[in-house]
């Protein structure tokens, strides 16, 4: 299907490359990755690690695979993760945790990045009585069911402090912690000196076509190879894409900040009609229609014979995000679009 006439809000992964990082992967020099030759990505890992303060990182194709290589890294089968019942890790990548890593998850109540700390530390369960142990805590940086909040870095390091107490690893699902850095002005290293593991997004808001990144000690690292292996994540000539990788490192982390304020537009035109349901702090702009006469169906369908593509999350609930391919004209336009939907 070809949708180059929409205005689309979908997400921010549906960007395409620009012509300097086509360039950049077209000249990429590559070789083997399976056998470790493929200079490129040994740069872009290396680049990925120390940006976070972290000793090794390991490129991925997806995000899901990372963060299932990560959580295989912290859990032993059998044993618990803790998380937000709308955390990606166990809405979005298809149950992956049991599957393939034979883990037990539990889930704190969906509050998005309004996480509790002592509510976490209530949750966890030790050794013994029969009990299925808390190995691990992971978050998402920002949320995205939870409307791009960032979750703030006190908020973090509280969980440090529970993770550190009950002897426990803090994962972080960082698919667009990009966006946190740029929205809260946090260092990059700051935030990777809060996890023991974290993943690490190149195609969301970054405009890369592929690739995640998960990160860790040298000896975590070192097993996730074996890990990412197993699943079918061994690539050979990968340098094509982490070239774009490493493009959009070096050319799209700051301008996040324009996704922002187009976020900020998008939501200023659609708030009068009482269906913005978090305030908007990044690219995501969450929609509650609970109130609103039109269901998340309706109001797609209606976007889309007005040449918007938005997307549907549940029945009264809906998404629009910005990024590098929609413009200023563009969101203006849509915002202008879905208003007098919402209106009529």
């Amino acid at each position: 299907m070809i949708v180059a006439d929409f205005v689309d809000l979908r997400s921010d992964t549906v960007t395409r490359p620009t012509a300097g990082m086509r360039e950049a992967m077209a000249t990429a020099e590559v070789g083997d990755d399976v056998y470790g030759e493929d200079p490129t990505v040994a740069a872009l890992e290396a680049e990925v690690a120390a940006r976070f303060g972290h000793e090794a990182a390991l490129f991925a194709p997806s995000g899901s695979m990372a963060n299932q290589i990560a959580l295989q890294l912290v859990v032993p089968p059998a044993e618990e993760l803790l998380c937000d019942a709308d955390a990606h890790v166990v809405t979005y990548e298809i149950g992956a945790a049991a599957a393939y890593g034979g883990i037990s998850s539990r889930t704190w109540p969906a509050v998005g990045a309004e996480i509790d700390p002592d509510v976490v530390a209530g949750m966890v369960r030790p050794d013994g009585y029969f009990a299925v142990p808390t190995r691990a805590i992971a978050v998402e940086q920002t949320h995205n069911r939870g409307g791009g909040g960032v979750i703030p870095l006190a908020t973090l390091r509280e969980l440090r402090r529970v993770a550190d107490e009950h002897g426990l690893a803090l994962h972080c699902d960082g698919a667009r912690i990009w966006h946190a850095h740029v929205a809260d002005e946090v260092p990059l290293a700051d935030y990777g000196a809060l996890f023991d593991t974290m993943s690490v997004c190149l195609s969301k808001g970054l405009g890369a076509p592929v690739g995640s990144l998960v990160l860790g000690s040298a000896e975590k690292i070192e097993r996730a190879r074996w890990i990412r292996k197993r699943m079918g994540g061994g690539m050979r000539q990968v340098g094509i894409l982490a070239a774009a990788g490493r493009y959009a490192l070096a050319h799209h982390v700051e301008r996040l900040a324009e996704d922002h304020a187009k976020a900020a537009r998008l939501a200023e035109a659609v708030a009068p009609y009482g269906v913005l349901a978090t305030p908007v702090r990044t690219n995501v702009v969450p929609l509650d229609l609970t109130k609103h006469p039109l269901d998340a169906k309706a109001l797609a369908a209606a976007a889309r014979a007005a040449g918007v593509l938005i997307s549907v999350l549940g029945p009264r609930t809906a998404r629009l995000v910005t990024h590098l391919d929609v413009d200023d004209a563009a969101v203006d336009r849509a915002g202008e679009l879905l208003a007098g939907i919402l209106r009529a």
